[in-house]
C-alpha cells in the first residue's frame, strides 16, 4: 500500500516508524513531516486543513491509506471530504466522521454524549456570553479547585484548574466576553472537580468491534511536581503501574463498551482511535474527556510496545474486519522524555541547532518540532524531540531516556527531571 499521514510531530513520526517496518507499506509519504519523518518517508509541503493540497497528492502518489494524526482536520470533515468526492471515495481514512469528531471538537458534545449513554464523568454545566452571571453563580455551588474548559479545540490548553472563586469567576469572563482563547471559548464547560490520578486509554475501532491498546500516563505541565503552564506533553509512562487488570476491567465494562456502543446508536461513524481521558476516583474509572486521534507524547510510547503490523490493524479497520486481528503486545515498559525549547509554552525562539541525535543507541529519539534546514536538523517547535526506552520496568526505561538525553543538545534545552515521579 501507498501511505500518507498527515501531521508534523512526535506522534506522526512514530507512525511513520511502525507503518515502514511493515513489508505490506510499499510508499510512506507524511504531510508536511519533520526532519525525523524525512530520513524514513517522503515529506510533502502540505497543510493538514488544505483538504484540496491533499486530494492532488493522494492521486499524483496513488495513495491507498490516509492516517490523520492530528484532530484539525477530523474536526473540519476530512474523512466526510474523501467520501463525498468521486477520485477519493475508495480511499481508507483512519480517523472518524465529522459529526464524531464532535467528541473532541465540543466539550458540551462530549459531555452530553456521557450522560446520554451513562458513562461515568463529572457534573457540569454549560455557559455562553449571554449567561455569564449564570456561570458566576453555578461557580458558587462547587467547592475549590473549579475547572474550566473552553468548549472548541484550544490545542491542548482550554482548561483551567483555579482554586480561588473570584479568581474562576474572572477567568470566566475573560473566556466567554474577552474571548482568552478565540472562537474555542465562546461557549465554556463548567465541571466539578474530580480528586485522583489520571491515565489514558486508547482503544481501536473499525464502528462495529474495537480493541483496546496499552495504557498510558502523561504529564501535562512545564514544571516538576506537575507545576507551572499547562503543555501538550512533557512525557509518557506506559503501562500505567496502578492499573490494575480489575481496574482496566472496570474501564472496559463501564466506559469502552458504552462509548462504541454509544457511537452506533448515535449514528455517529466512527473509524479511528478513540483517545478516552481517564481519572481513578478511589477505585473507579471516570472520563475527563475525549479525543478523537492519539495522543501525543502517548504515541511514543504505546505503539512501540504494538508488536502486531500496524499496516495490517489499519487494513482491517478500513474493512470492518478488526474482530479478526489479534493485538500483541510487547510486555516491557515504555518511557517518553519530551525536549523542548527554552521559554515554552509562552513564546521561545526557532532555528537552534540539535546535534547528537545519531549518537543515541539505547533509545528511540522521535522528531516533533524539528526540521532539517541547509543539512543541519534545527528546532521549529515548541516540543522538540520525544527520548522513547524500553525497560523490565518504567523506572529502568525511564533511566535509559535520562541518559540518552547527555548526548543531545540545543541552545536552551529544557525537559522535565522527574518524568513517572507520582507513580
Amino acid at each position: 500500500m501507498n501511505i500518507l499521514v498527515l501531521g508534523s510531530g512526535g506522534r506522526e513520526h512514530t507512525f511513520a516508524w511502525k507503518l515502514a517496518q511493515s513489508d505490506r507499506c510499499k510508499a510512506l509519504f507524511v504531510a508536511p513531516g519533520n526532519s525525523g519523518t524525512q530520513a524514513i518517508a517522503t515529506n510533502l509541503n502540505i497543510g493538514v486543513t488544505d483538504f484540496q493540497a491533499i486530494k492532488s497528492a493522494v492521486i499524483e502518489h496513488n495513495i491507498d491509506l490516509v492516517v490523520v494524526g492530528p484532530e484539525d482536520p477530523l474536526v473540519q470533515g476530512i474523512h466526510d471530504f474523501f467520501l463525498e468526492d468521486e477520485a477519493l471515495k475508495n480511499v481508507a481514512v483512519i480517523g472518524p466522521q465529522k459529526a464524531a469528531a464532535e467528541l473532541e471538537g465540543s466539550k458540551e458534545f462530549a459531555k452530553e454524549f456521557m450522560m446520554r449513554h451513562n458513562i461515568p464523568t463529572a457534573a457540569y454545566q454549560s455557559f455562553t456570553a449571554d449567561n455569564v452571571e449564570a456561570g458566576y453563580a453555578f461557580l458558587e455551588t462547587l467547592n475549590a479547585p473549579y475547572v474550566l474548559k473552553a468548549d472548541g479545540l484550544a490545542a491542548g490548553k482550554g482548561v483551567l484548574i483555579l482554586n480561588d472563586l473570584q479568581e474562576a469567576k474572572d477567568e470566566l469572563k475573560s473566556m466567554l466576553v474577552d474571548s482568552k482563547f478565540g472562537a474555542a471559548s465562546t461557549k465554556v464547560v463548567i465541571e466539578e472537580f474530580l480528586d485522583g490520578i489520571e491515565l489514558s486509554c486508547f482503544v481501536l475501532t473499525d464502528g462495529k468491534d474495537y480493541k483496546i491498546l496499552p495504557t498510558a500516563k502523561d504529564y501535562k505541565r512545564i514544571g516538576e511536581g506537575d507545576t507551572g503552564l499547562n503543555t501538550g506533553g512533557m512525557g509518557a509512562v506506559s503501562p500505567v503501574p496502578f492499573a490494575t487488570q480489575e481496574f482496566l476491567d472496570k474501564i472496559e465494562t463501564q466506559i469502552v463498551k458504552p462509548t462504541v456502543e454509544g457511537l452506533k446508536s448515535d449514528n455517529l461513524p466512527y473509524v479511528g482511535f478513540i483517545f478516552i481521558g481517564l481519572i481513578k476516583v478511589g477505585d473507579d474509572p471516570k472520563v475527563i474527556e475525549y479525543n478523537v486521534r492519539m495522543g501525543d507524547p502517548e504515541t511514543e510510547v504505546v505503539l512501540p510496545r504494538l508488536k502486531t503490523d500496524l499496516v495490517a490493524i489499519f487494513e482491517a479497520m478500513a474493512n470492518q474486519t478488526l474482530s479478526k486481528v489479534s493485538i500483541d503486545i510487547d510486555e516491557r515498559a515504555a518511557t517518553t522524555i519530551m525536549l523542548v525549547s527554552g521559554g515554552y509554552p509562552e513564546s521561545y525562539e526557532k532555528g537552534k541547532e540539535i546535534t547528537g541525535v545519531e549518537t543515541v543507541s539505547d533509545s528511540i529519539v522521535f522528531h516533533a518540532g524539528a526540521i532539517e534546514k541547509e543539512g543541519k536538523v534545527v528546532t521549529s517547535g515548541g516540543r522538540v524531540m520525544a527520548v522513547t526506552s524500553y525497560g523490565n520496568t518504567y523506572t529502568e526505561a525511564i533511566k535509559k531516556s535520562y541518559q540518552s538525553i547527555e548526548n543531545l543538545h540545543f541552545d536552551k534545552m529544557y525537559y522535565r527531571k522527574d518524568i513517572g515521579f507520582d507513580l
